[in-house]
């Protein structure tokens, strides 16, 4: 137990600390350029006549719900507080031209080296789009990444001296007897089965996946600042984690994995033509699934609990008959405490399911061959 422990904090610190720079590197631009020009294109109405560079003209609509839940899902530039209160983050964005562009963002409020913040991104001042650019930001998402990483070194050091303290052996106290179950967990039930007599191998990266992903899911429920952000349902971060999979299983694939893969045994030639290119692509499919599930469930998730919050609003608005908002605070309020206590439980199972295929996808690509003896 205590050696896991170390396992997980030099994995953290080594291993997951490049990951903020290659998510904000890996944003998904298409995305992002998508919500911002639908977002613009709704300011724009509400706030027609007002000169596009205004701060305050770039407040979302709240009463427009898919504004509002897009704006609230997608990463920023800026990290919001509360109202009219914003976390200027650091900006630092490579330009169509080569030149780049660096700064905090409440300089760009108003055009800054042909780049302007429009509704929490960054984008060319004249076209109002991300197109063309690199932005290699401190994002939203990638502070409460940062965040994430410093609480879970935190934690483990704190649980690394107590056993330092109280030794191997004794009764666990504290954070100790809430966090060693979960440690055992996934020692017993995910790595040992999976990964047989190599799981001491790959611990530390099953392990640290595990914690890194709870933690984010957990804190993405957290409606208020310094938590909020909809990290893991980002599908650069999900991008990332599966690449990280994909790369331990790969680079640890043994001689009898890759003669799966290249020649599998038993199959004609003829028909290795087929069955080579599937098992190439299976390569690949099997992580673009752990990116896939994570990123849909976690996102699906934030969507139906503003979605619900939103009919409080609308209700407000439209709902005369049913008491206006106190009729929609009466349906919304019940669903959106049973979707969190569900999303609460989401955020545990994903975790474990991507922690789960993992070892299972790694298990596959160590597993020796046993020649079955012929009498």
């Amino acid at each position: 137990m205590y050696s896991a422990i170390k396992s997980i904090v030099f994995v953290i610190t080594m291993v997951l600390s490049p990951m903020a720079c290659f998510t904000s590197y890996a944003q998904d631009s298409t995305v992002a350029e998508v919500v911002t020009e639908e977002v613009i294109a709704i300011s724009e109405t509400v706030t027609e006549g007002q000169p596009a560079h205004d701060h305050h003209a770039e407040v979302v609509d709240e009463q427009d719900p898919i504004a509002a839940i897009m704006h609230h899902i997608s990463d920023a530039n800026e990290f919001h507080i509360w109202g009219d209160i914003v976390l200027p983050l650091p900006v630092m964005v490579r330009k169509v031209d080569g030149s780049w562009s660096v700064g905090l963002s409440n300089q760009y409020h108003v055009e800054k080296d042909g780049l302007i913040l429009s509704h929490g991104r960054i984008v060319d001042a004249h076209s109002h789009s991300a197109k063309g650019l690199i932005d290699l930001s401190v994002t939203k998402n990638v502070a409460m990444m940062l965040l994430s990483l410093l609480l879970l070194t935190l934690i483990f050091f704190s649980v690394k001296s107590s056993y330092q303290k109280r030794g191997v052996n004794s009764a666990p106290k504290g954070l100790q007897s809430f966090l060693e179950p979960i440690i055992s967990f996934v020692i017993e039930d995910i790595a040992k089965p999976n990964l047989g007599k190599h799981y001491e191998k790959f611990l530390p990266y099953i392990m640290s996946a595990f914690f890194f992903i709870l933690i984010n899911n957990l804190l993405g429920l957290v409606p208020f600042f310094p938590a909020s952000a909809n990290l893991t349902g980002n599908i650069a971060f999900t991008l990332t984690m599966a690449v990280l999979t994909f790369i331990v299983t790969n680079i640890s694939g043994n001689k009898n994995y890759w003669t799966h893969i290249f020649a599998m045994p038993g199959v004609p030639k003829v028909l290795l033509l087929i069955v080579t290119p599937l098992e190439i692509i299976g390569m690949f499919t099997k992580p673009f699934a752990l990116m896939i599930r994570l990123f849909a469930n976690m996102t699906a998730g934030h969507i139906i609990i503003l979605s619900l919050v939103s009919l409080i609003f609308i209700l407000g608005e439209n709902g005369a008959a049913v008491g206006g908002a106190i009729g929609g605070t009466a349906i919304a309020v019940p669903f959106v405490l049973f979707m969190n206590a569900l999303e609460l439980l989401v955020a545990f199972l994903q975790a474990y399911i991507f922690t789960l295929l993992s070892a299972i996808f790694i298990g596959m690509a160590i597993e020796e061959h046993h020649e079955e003896a012929h009498h």
